[in-house]
């Protein structure tokens, strides 16, 4: 049996997918794109939850690569990872640009 492999982008649009995969994320990512950067508590004020919760958020968009942050004793500030974010545009528009409304059948 051949072993196929997912390319390079195929897997890092998986990653960008997932990280986005949560509302509370999205919500994350539309207020940070809206700023040049913000603090952990800026992100909180605007978030239906807790603390904890928000970090865990974060840690799983800064894994991503989607966001990056910065200590800033005693507070971290955030912002969108603008390399990162173009990457993940890309990738999206180029999933999203399959045209297939000319078939007239899924099967």
């Amino acid at each position: 049996m051949e072993t196929k492999e997912y390319t390079i982008d195929q897997e890092q649009l998986a990653r960008f997918a997932k990280a986005m995969g949560h509302p509370a994320r999205i919500a994350i990512l539309n207020f940070l794109a809206q700023q040049n950067c913000c603090f952990f508590g800026d992100i909180h004020e605007v978030l239906p939850i807790s603390k904890a919760t928000v970090s865990q958020h974060l840690k799983e968009l800064k894994d991503s690569g989607l966001i990056q942050g910065s200590i800033e004793p005693p507070k971290v500030r955030y912002c969108i990872n603008r390399e990162n974010w173009a990457i993940a545009k890309n990738l999206f528009v180029r999933l999203f640009d399959h045209d297939n409304t000319e078939k007239s059948s899924c099967c």
